[in-house]
């Protein structure tokens, strides 16, 4: 089994989820923390581990070990429904809805995070 290190917002996650769909790969998905200096081990994302305990380490070293792998029977249809959504990734829907369905509270000014200098 896959285990994909990633985060929803992250467009380079969101290219390596979208490839497994394409090749019909069953994969785990582990959410890590927003910031890199935050995260166990200090790994990049995305980040995929394979059941023999190979790490693929950022979207370059994925994208070779899933070319490495057998073409999914449904890749060109999953293709074109991504493009097919365009327009509403564009536009931003999935924040839209994020915003509509599950607005997020204010933040209390205590735990605001602090300004970098």
């Amino acid at each position: 089994m896959l285990t994909l290190y990633q985060a929803e917002w992250c467009p380079y996650s969101s290219a390596v989820r979208q490839r497994l769909t394409e090749l019909g790969i069953d994969f785990v998905a582990k959410q890590v923390a927003p910031r890199q200096e935050d995260r166990d081990e200090q790994h990049e994302i995305p980040l995929l581990t394979n059941g023999d305990g190979e790490r693929f380490e950022g979207t370059e070293s994925v994208f070779e070990y899933l070319e490495a792998l057998a073409s999914g029977v449904s890749e060109y249809e999953h293709r074109v429904q991504y493009r097919a959504h365009r327009s509403d990734r564009a536009r931003e829907t999935t924040a839209r809805v994020l915003a509509d369905q599950a607005p997020l509270a204010p933040r209390p000014a205590e735990s605001a995070p602090r300004a970098r200098r």
